[in-house]
């Protein structure tokens, strides 16, 4: 017989939105782009 483990549905909430990484800064591509594309679009919004 395995272990059942007790679920809380606060707990899931809580880790869900710690464990999604931010992504909005990638927003602006379009889907499918390349190494170069996204490199390039990062590089426009970095301050120097």
């Amino acid at each position: 017989m395995s272990p059942t483990m007790e679920f809380d549905e606060t707990d899931a909430d809580e880790t869900d939105a710690e464990a999604e990484p931010e992504h909005s800064h990638l927003d602006d591509l379009s889907d499918g782009a390349g190494c170069t594309e996204i490199w390039e679009h990062l590089s426009e919004g970095r301050e120097e």
